[in-house]
């Protein structure tokens, strides 16, 4: 028997379960007590050689005593170390003795004590799938609402606050579907044109001759209506007047102007400058006869139809897609496309004088469209500028129609836009979170506390089991490490087996270094 150095214990600290295995040439013996199969047997001619894969090393075994204790001290700092983290680790309440093997005892493959890894993922994945719960978490617990009925009405609240954020979202919903189509609204603008006199002045002490001549100035405005007053801001910045028009030209009486002079033109351009209203100074001490044409900035564009195709849709002046609905809406009604080839429309007499044919295709339709619209016409003013009377200051107004953004528009635009009531609700809500976990959080205290009242004796033993489980969660343990700290573990059948196996297979591995250090061949 091989001697133990002074100080050691005979046996080791419990090591890792021996796995269960089958020796090549030896007979199967019954199944041993703790998990162990069946083994080699004893037998006259001496044990046989075991396959390369048996029971480990043991820590302690080989080398020279001094050896056999550095290596049982690093041992201890380890299971210290080891210790020390775990303890670190732990829950209140979990017993400190329970700790997982030493790292200087290995396992054989096939025997890896770990578990395998989570299967619901990395913490933040589980961080990530919890937020997506959230809602779910303003929920009371049944077991509450049993203690509390008050807390109905919370719930009551909680299914009308769903209601309500499915309606607002489906409203948020219809205004995104509406501000993509064009919102418009008529309003009258307001032109004033003027004109001021200026007469002729001697020649005075300065020296100074002046010539008669005369200022004409054309200006608008908006009206605003009671419902667009009070819809306005009245900070806000007003729209110029020349923002209306794409072009404005003043024609004057050609024979006192001759045909060089009398045209007095405006276009807008990408780089325009936008104004409240023009101004145009001429000589002249008599009465003038003046056109001033205003061409609208249509947004979108708008188009003149053809005559004869205005008067069967019933629309003058359009946008393209107003108009081509408008055509749609006619071949509905007279039912001109064709039953076999729906791609295809059987024009009428009306549209086959229009279109110059008796049959065309729906893509067609744009581009036969397109020779049919015109720009749209100018709004005339004839106005007379006039020399004469004691004023020296006229002025005559003109409504006309003009199309600008609804003012809902706007509106819509910044409840679509607004972040205020968000901050606020999410304040909101993250205190109801906070408030349902804090009574969740109290709802475990108190059934933690009942139990214990009940029967304190059976609390305490559920506890340590639960305890112990969680214990080897955390430490990725598999096994019962608390069953086998107790010496009565190694004292069963199996434990002497076991230990003839692993000296056996210690003296087999010293002999094969012995065997290759001297260099003799295993026969």
């Amino acid at each position: 028997m091989m001697q133990q150095p002074h100080g050691q214990h005979r046996f080791p600290q419990p090591g890792p379960q021996v796995r269960p295995y089958q020796q090549p040439g030896y007979p199967g013996g019954p199944p041993r007590p703790g998990g162990y199969g069946p083994g080699p047997q004893m037998g006259p001619g001496g044990p046989r050689m075991m396959s390369h894969g048996g029971m480990p090393p043991h820590p302690y075994a080989g080398g020279s005593p001094s050896s056999k204790s550095a290596r049982s001290e690093k041992s201890k700092e380890s299971s210290a170390r080891d210790k020390t983290k775990d303890i670190g680790s732990m829950r209140p309440g979990m017993s400190p003795g329970m700790h997982p093997p030493p790292h200087g005892m290995q396992t054989p493959h096939g025997m890896d004590r770990k578990r395998p890894p989570d299967p619901r993922g990395t913490p933040q994945q589980m961080k990530q799938a919890k937020k997506k719960k959230k809602v779910a978490d303003k929920i009371l617990p049944q077991r509450v609402r049993d203690l509390v009925p008050e807390s109905q009405a919370y719930m009551d609240l909680l299914a009308f606050e769903r209601k309500l954020d499915a309606t607002i979202m489906r409203k948020r919903l219809d205004i995104q579907e509406a501000l993509k189509r064009p919102m418009k609204q008529k309003r009258k603008l307001r032109i004033f044109i003027s004109n001021t006199f200026y007469p002729a002045k001697s020649e005075g002490e300065d020296g100074d001759e002046t010539v008669a001549s005369w200022e004409l100035r054309v200006e608008g405005r908006l009206l605003e209506d009671a419902a667009s007053a009070k819809l306005n801001d009245s900070s806000k910045m007003k729209r110029k007047f020349s923002s209306f028009f794409k072009s404005l030209v003043i024609e004057l009486d050609k024979e006192l102007y001759g045909p060089d002079n009398h045209l007095v033109e405006w276009h807008r351009t990408p780089t325009t400058q936008e104004t409240d209203g023009f101004q145009v100074k001429r000589p002249g001490d008599q009465n003038v006869k003046c056109t001033v044409l205003l061409m609208l900035d249509y947004q979108p564009p708008q188009f003149k139809l053809d005559s004869r195709l205005a008067r069967i849709l019933g629309v003058h002046t359009q946008t393209r897609s107003v108009i081509i609905n408008a055509l749609w809406q006619y071949i509905k009604t007279h039912r001109l496309q064709d039953h076999h080839e729906r791609e295809y429309i059987n024009c009428d007499k009306y549209l086959e004088q229009i279109f110059e044919c008796k049959r065309m295709k729906f893509a067609e339709i744009p581009g036969k469209l397109h020779g049919l619209l015109m720009p749209p016409d100018p709004i005339v003013i004839n106005h007379v500028i006039t020399v004469e009377g004691p004023d020296a200051r006229k002025t005559a107004c003109y409504d006309i129609d003009v199309e600008v953004d609804d003012t809902l528009k706007q509106q819509m635009n910044s409840f679509l836009l607004s972040t205020a009531s968000q901050h606020e609700i999410g304040s909101l809500d993250s205190k109801i979170h906070e408030t349902v976990e804090t009574i969740n959080q109290l709802k475990t205290n108190r059934e933690f506390f009942l139990s214990f009242a009940k029967n304190p004796q059976e609390f305490i033993n559920n506890w340590l089991i639960s305890q112990s489980r969680d214990l080897k969660t955390m430490t990725d343990v598999v096994g019962n490490p608390e069953e086998e700290r107790r010496a009565d573990y190694y004292y069963q059948p199996w434990s002497q087996e076991a230990v003839c196996r692993y000296f056996y297979s210690k003296v087999q591995q010293r002999r094969m270094e012995l065997e290759q250090a001297l260099g003799i061949r295993n026969s």
